[in-house]
């Protein structure tokens, strides 16, 4: 009773502390991208927020996670870059502002999470089906985006985002910001293909590529109840593999007879890694079961194809996989937070050289295995 008596003073104490922080600046600070030609000298940039709708919230940053697409963007790699790119989309932070016409009873002072989704039009077959990711009507992304107003959508290396209150989420409290962060899109994006296909308890389930989001899959297939097969090049990543919970390793360049060996093995095989083209499509439909799934999230360069033969495919399925719905992210959260997941991450400051910094490392594959920025309120909330 005493406890319950405490805890409820302690959310009285923060929510009043940011009704309090309500009379922010108009302009948002954040670290923003010049152009694709100089994205190692990102720099320190106030700005405009979109219009405050009805349904809109406010949301003061205090971490966010670096995904492979911010960097796929900075650099160019999927098209132009707009002078002063907010990027960031795997943001945590406190509500201290919220629209006259909110519903989902998001309140000032609760710790949100934020993905790669702004907004969709609620309206379509597929915003009503839990499917708002695949929304075609008005589908706004959480940075380099437009919406109908030609207002360019702006991320998470900010002092604050605005967005439409669907896609703030709350976080349960026993997961630290720094490591909620990349959930909200890396964890989500192998989550959602996992949930689909019926990962499980008697699942074989297979996780091609071991990085930010393939070492995540790991986790998560795991604390799903499934046994988890870990695919990679070479051996540098088997026993990190086996310590994320993997039960068997299998280096596809230099493990002899693995086809044979593992031939009829798998249910479902998530393909996480950033090329389509270097996966062996061929040798991997050998190991999957027949009705098994091939499911890629592999987010490559835009001009990257995927050629397969013909008759390769017989008995199995191949299908892409985005981010994920509201739904799924709080089963997500749920499950992450009741199976105590540890995804594993590098903290760094928010700050220019921070950005530069991880987005240099990226470049050269030095992560290991999800970078967060943190130290917002010595950057941005003095």
């Amino acid at each position: 009773m005493l406890l319950d008596i405490i805890e409820i003073k302690k959310k009285h104490r923060t929510t009043e502390k940011y009704k309090k922080k309500m009379l922010y600046p108009e302009k948002f600070q954040g670290i923003g991208i010049s152009n694709a030609k100089d994205w190692k000298h990102p720099k320190l940039v106030s700005f405009d927020p979109k219009p405050f709708g009805d349904h809109d919230v406010d949301v003061e940053i205090e971490a966010c996670g670096i995904c492979g697409s911010d960097f796929h963007i900075a650099v160019g790699n999927w098209g132009p870059v707009p002078e002063n790119q907010i990027l960031g989309h795997e943001i945590i932070g406190r509500v201290v502002k919220v629209g006259s016409k909110c519903h989902t009873g998001v309140k000032i002072g609760d710790r949100v999470g934020v993905g790669a989704q702004a907004l969709a039009c609620f309206e379509c077959e597929r915003c009503k089906s839990d499917n708002e990711q695949y929304c075609t009507n008005d589908h706004v992304l959480t940075m380099w985006t437009p919406y109908k107003d030609g207002y360019i959508s702006q991320g998470g290396f900010a002092s604050h985002v605005r967005l439409h209150e669907h896609f703030a989420i709350q976080i349960p409290e026993n997961i630290p910001s720094p490591l909620a962060a990349p959930l909200l899109c890396g964890g989500i994006t192998v989550f959602s293909p996992l949930l689909r296909n019926g990962c499980g308890p008697g699942k074989r389930v297979g996780i091609v590529g071991i990085g930010g989001i393939g070492h995540m899959g790991i986790l998560l297939a795991k604390a799903m109840g499934a046994e988890v097969y870990a695919f990679s090049r070479g051996h540098s990543k088997r026993e990190d593999s086996m310590k994320l919970g993997a039960d068997h390793y299998i280096a596809m360049l230099e493990d002899k007879g693995w086809t044979e060996q593992y031939s009829n093995a798998l249910d479902l095989l998530v393909v996480c890694s950033s090329s389509l083209s270097k996966v062996n499509f061929d040798s991997i439909v050998k190991i999957m079961k027949i009705g098994g799934s091939i499911v890629s999230i592999a987010a490559p360069e835009v001009n990257e194809k995927l050629v397969l033969k013909p008759l390769g495919l017989m008995g199995v399925s191949i299908s892409s996989s985005a981010i994920g719905s509201r739904k799924e992210i709080e089963q997500l959260l749920k499950l992450v937070s009741e199976k105590n997941v540890k995804i594993w991450v590098e903290k760094l400051p928010i700050s220019e050289e921070g950005v530069s910094h991880a987005f240099t490392r990226m470049e050269s594959g030095d992560v290991k295995y999800r970078f967060t920025l943190v130290d917002y309120d010595k950057k941005f909330h003095k």
